[in-house]
């Protein structure tokens, strides 16, 4: 295991009705509130409402920057960041899921620099300074509510890269499940999807005696993988919902990568897919994933691949390594289209057209840093292994 330091700042209020601490933990940082959001939900909810009397009977101004892309825009960005600096603005506050969170922390990023926002998501070591960013979740899914991290796009370059830091980090979130019972089947298995590459993300590495990581890692997958299908069935179940949302911020706080050297891999070739095609961030992964554990599956990785196979999928520890590693990764595919998850490409009108400039651009986010580190020509073999 690694060395590390341990530094989660976020205070989370998690559980029924814990929407009452937003008047008095806003209250103590601010007194302008920038409220960010995307489409008309939080206000078919009541959500909206909520938070108005909460932030009124605080005595916290409200302004307002709505319409948050799903794959947030930096143009969006820009818009926040204008208007925190002419009405000195003193914190964001996010209603929603990711990308609004995600928006949320680069407007507040964006406002305490001097040029250009998008300077801060090609370059995350220029984010010195943010203005507190706050959150309330309405989608188990990217785990924003509890990380620094970010990912913006800019469609009209076809990019989309992630930036961040510590600075951006909530200063707290309120996660109360029953915000997420709206939430519609194909997003809900959208957002476990996301869920369960992050985790894919951090479990699968190369660190020696990580073993605590690694069987956290498990535990949020079994946790996914369990009640996914009941929250898609029965949206009003509060325990499934409840173990999601949960889940989402476990497997991105830091909890599960801590002591680990880990780069991630199908999130940069996701990516491209959003980039150049603006399709649901989490399905996109659910498509991915599969490919990837084929193609990188050999000798070498066989056996992390058959932990995952028994530990993951309760499979017999006593057949052959890589028939187990066969396995698991089949089931993995197997679940992802029970929950509805497009398995090809071309269900979502992608063809070959981009895969060159895809690849190269994936493969300059770290890939060669990876579990099996990827160059250009490896990315392309997947994308076509997806078509």
């Amino acid at each position: 295991m690694d060395n590390f330091n341990y530094h989660i700042p976020t205070d989370v209020y998690f559980g029924k009705g814990q929407i009452s601490q937003l008047g008095q933990r806003m209250s103590a940082i601010a007194k302008k509130v920038l409220l960010v959001y995307g489409g008309g939900s939080i206000r078919k909810s009541g959500l909206y409402d909520q938070i108005q009397q909460q932030l009124q009977q605080a005595d916290v101004t409200v302004f307002e920057l709505a319409g948050v892309e799903p794959n947030p825009r930096i143009q969006t960005v820009r818009k926040g960041v204008a208007l925190c600096k002419k009405e000195k603005i003193d914190a964001v506050l996010a209603a929603g899921g990711g990308s609004t969170i995600d928006c949320a922390k680069i407007v507040a990023a964006g406002s305490c620099y001097s040029g250009d926002a998008w300077d801060l998501v090609l370059d995350s070591s220029k984010i010195q300074k943010a203005l507190p960013v706050a959150a309330v979740l309405t989608l188990a899914a990217t785990g924003s509510e509890m990380d620094g991290f970010a990912v913006i796009s800019d469609m009209e370059k076809n990019e989309k890269w992630g930036t961040g830091n510590d600075v951006t980090k909530p200063v707290f979130s309120i996660l109360d499940p029953q915000y997420t019972c709206s939430v519609s089947k194909y997003q809900t298995a959208a957002g476990s999807s996301d869920i369960m590459s992050h985790t894919f993300e951090n479990y699968f590495n190369n660190t020696k005696g990580a073993f605590l990581q690694a069987r956290l890692a498990e535990g949020i997958l079994k946790t996914v993988i369990r009640y996914a299908p009941i929250a898609i069935d029965h949206p009003e179940d509060y325990e499934a919902r409840a173990n999601l949302m949960w889940a989402s911020s476990l497997a991105i706080n830091g909890l599960i990568s801590y002591g680990e050297s880990t780069a991630w891999s199908v999130h940069p070739m996701e990516h491209e897919l959003s980039a150049f095609y603006d399709i649901t961030h989490g399905a996109g992964l659910a498509l991915l994933t599969p490919y990837w554990m084929q193609y990188i599956l050999s000798d070498k990785t066989v056996e992390k691949f058959a932990a995952y196979g028994v530990n993951v999928w309760d499979l017999d520890a006593s057949q052959e390594p890589m028939r187990i590693a066969e396995e698991a990764i089949q089931k993995t595919r197997a679940f992802f289209t029970a929950i509805g998850m497009p398995s090809h490409l071309k269900d979502l009108g992608i063809d070959d057209t981009h895969f060159d400039v895809m690849a190269e651009k994936a493969a300059n986010g770290g890939l060669a840093q990876g579990f099996v580190p990827l160059n250009k020509e490896d990315v392309k073999k997947i994308f076509i292994m997806a078509l």
